[in-house]
């Protein structure tokens, strides 16, 4: 079930863009592209901006996809487990309006800060979400979570899975979300929405990492503002 909503909201991004929006811009890229991945769509979008000079919307863009990937966690912890989707939607809900206004500050009052080539190209991913080895790797990494997430919690209860979370925002953190949607540990509906929250905060300074190394200097103070008001917004909901 689970790897079939991931699989599902994935392939549903990936038809859009290669069938409906086959020549989508960058904001469109960034929007699409963060339904399936945002760390992905992160990087093609920042090497993008380094290699080819790409136009004045790759901040906004990648704002944009961590906005989409609030909104995907959200629509899995609905899918899966009702009770947390309800208790991330005001965190989330926040999350998901102040990174669209950056995005929309970014991608209309900023343009000056950045180079002047203002033409617009479709982003070229010709990665296909549902391929065996994507499946494959998903469900490994489902599985390892799965142990992971049962011997912490075991041994070292919440503020293991809390510090775990953190861990894990540096790889793809969807299989370690569903597997604490999914919990049958004894461990409190409060503390997993910490630790989903903690988990999507260490992939946001990952993905501004990703931004800061693969594009040129004329959007790294963008990606680090952006990042870093997402940043503390989640710890602040944290210790909230």
């Amino acid at each position: 079930m689970a790897m079939v909503a991931v699989s599902g909201v994935s392939y549903l991004s990936y038809l859009l863009k290669k069938i409906v929006f086959p020549k989508a811009g960058v904001i469109l890229t960034g929007i699409l592209g963060g339904l399936y991945s945002s760390t992905a769509t992160t990087i093609i979008l920042a090497k993008q901006r380094k290699e080819k000079g790409e136009n004045l919307k790759i901040a906004p863009a990648i704002i944009l996809a961590t906005t989409m990937m609030y909104l995907r966690i959200l629509l899995l912890a609905y899918f899966l487990n009702k009770d947390i989707a309800l208790k991330l939607l005001p965190a989330f809900a926040v999350l998901i309006i102040v990174s669209g206004v950056i995005a929309l500050y970014f991608l209309k009052f900023q343009k000056a800060s950045i180079i002047k080539d203002a033409t617009s190209q479709p982003i070229k991913s010709n990665s296909n979400p549902l391929e065996f080895k994507t499946a494959l790797v998903f469900a490994l990494l489902f599985i390892f979570f799965a142990l992971v997430t049962e011997y912490v919690t075991k041994n070292y209860g919440e503020g293991g899975i809390k510090a775990l979370s953190f861990l894990v925002g540096v790889t793809d953190i969807d299989p370690f979300i569903i597997n604490l949607f999914q919990s049958k540990w004894n461990i409190e509906e409060t503390a997993l929405v910490t630790a989903v929250i903690i988990a999507t905060s260490s992939n946001d300074l990952l993905k501004m990492i990703y931004g800061i190394i693969l594009c040129d200097k004329s959007i790294r103070m963008q990606l680090i503002l952006g990042f870093s008001i997402l940043i503390i917004l989640g710890l602040l909901f944290v210790f909230l």
